[in-house]
């Protein structure tokens, strides 16, 4: 059965992609069940980091399952398919948690883009990242084309969508991409969640929006993230409320 499994421990959760006869191809139930886990992440205080990875020893995530886009007509596949799928991975992308895809094995595709939202990525030696949509005459869907060239060199990624090869975790992480390539890259990322734990949640978040206004990602959102978080703390927005709410004229202060 394909799922995507939560599991939490501590301050640390942990998204699992499970659909190991398809080495964990995307379905519209798994992305469903995605975005599910990231709007009840996002407002349970006690996560402070979340980890991703793949149920394969050999594939973190291999992109969409062809079975369940091939043969939709080409308006829904544009509306539903390629728009519904970004939301999702747009939306991982914005959680307010720090991030870490855990790329034990192969990410292509989808399984690429799904490893490209998160904050960081750590690798396994053999693991290989592409962008093989081509192969079957279509296009990178889910931010391949957008999200992942803020990350890594416009001809490396054309390597890959025009030429259809496959990029090493060497070289992922020379160019930047990964931020580790070890043998097991699961117990790397613990010792990194565990580090990221102990931080402020406050300033790991803001840091987080700060970061993703400068690099583009959904800039507007961010910044007004940070400014609704700052007035929040004001006396003008407590007084602002409690005059409403009293029906009277407020009297700020400019705290």
């Amino acid at each position: 059965m394909s799922r995507v499994d939560l599991k939490i421990e501590g301050a640390i959760a942990h998204l699992l992609v499970s659909n190991p006869t398809k080495l964990n191809a995307l379905t519209p139930d798994m992305l469903a069940q995605l975005i599910a886990h990231c709007d009840a992440l996002d407002v349970n205080p006690d996560v402070r980091v979340v980890l991703i990875s793949g149920d394969h020893p050999k594939a973190f995530c291999v992109g969409a399952d062809i079975a369940a886009w091939a043969k939709l007509p080409p308006a829904r596949f544009a509306r539903s398919w390629v728009r519904g799928g970004h939301r999702i991975f747009d939306r991982l992308a914005r959680l307010s948690k720090p991030t870490i895809a855990v790329l034990n094995g192969h990410a292509f595709g989808g399984g690429l883009e799904l490893a490209t939202a998160c904050d960081i990525r750590v690798m396994a030696p053999k693991a290989r990242i592409a962008l093989p949509e081509a192969q079957v005459g279509v296009v990178p869907g889910w931010s391949g084309t957008q999200r992942l060239q803020r990350l890594i060199p416009e001809g490396i990624m054309k390597e890959m969508a025009l030429f259809g090869r496959q990029l090493s975790a060497e070289r992922a992480h020379q160019i930047g991409f990964v931020s580790e390539v070890a043998d097991d890259p699961m117990s790397v990322a613990l010792d990194m969640a565990a580090s990221a734990a102990k931080l402020s949640p406050r300033a790991t978040e803001i840091s987080k929006n700060m970061i993703h206004a400068g690099a583009g990602e959904d800039s507007a959102a961010m910044i007004e993230a940070i400014g609704g978080g700052l007035i929040a703390t004001s006396d003008d927005k407590s007084e602002g409320v409690d005059a409403f709410l009293e029906k009277r004229s407020p009297d700020f202060s400019g705290k």
